[in-house]
């Protein structure tokens, strides 16, 4: 099955308060980029010869250690997108359980302290096995994602997510993100 990328053009043309279309268009080719090597890979993955994997190379081994890269890059990338959008839309259930973490602004408070630990993702989830929500840092896709999550947020914190617009001030991105949060889909996934 090929993978096939998705059009986001909709948060363009100045519906996201902070983010130029320029730095959008950026963001947008690295993550076609994503989606075709997770075609390539997996299209090499169909023939490689699987016999002889090792620890210190084999072109099968390398082909298994990179696709949860292009995999989460793809999706993670998928998921930060479709909740950009600015609205407040937080659903009862969802308020309950982020009041249960202290509330809203408590959240998004430590999802901004998770962001500046470095690049890669910070992510709010659904623990499935205590029910309350979490906040992870999520570095190079696919190292120090937790099993067992719902994510619900998911927050681009690399530099493309913001260079073209920010330089290397972060915390002003981490400010607009915040500004563009659509609730009405983290409410979404958390009624899943």
């Amino acid at each position: 099955m090929a993978y096939t990328a998705k059009s986001y053009d909709n948060l363009k043309g100045g519906a996201l308060k902070g983010l130029s279309d320029a730095q959008l268009d950026q963001h947008f080719t690295l993550y076609k980029g994503y989606i075709a090597k997770l075609n390539e890979i997996e299209e090499k993955l169909a023939t490689a010869d699987n016999t002889k994997p090792n620890y210190s190379f084999n072109e099968y081994t390398e082909l298994k250690r990179r696709e949860a890269v292009a995999f989460n890059g793809s999706f993670l990338h998928e998921l930060y997108f479709e909740n950009l959008g600015a609205d407040t839309d937080v659903s009862a259930s969802l308020k309950t359980a982020l009041d249960a973490f202290g509330g809203q602004d408590k959240v998004v408070a430590d999802l901004k302290a998770t962001a500046m630990t470095g690049p890669g993702w910070a992510v709010l989830t659904r623990n499935r096995r205590d029910g309350k929500l979490h906040t992870y840092f999520v570095a190079e896709h696919h190292l120090g994602l937790p099993i067992e999550q719902d994510l619900l947020l998911v927050l681009d914190s690399w530099e493309h997510a913001f260079m073209v617009d920010y330089g290397i001030a972060r915390a002003k991105y981490l400010e607009s993100f915040v500004e563009n949060i659509k609730w009405s889909e983290v409410s979404k996934r958390y009624g899943k």
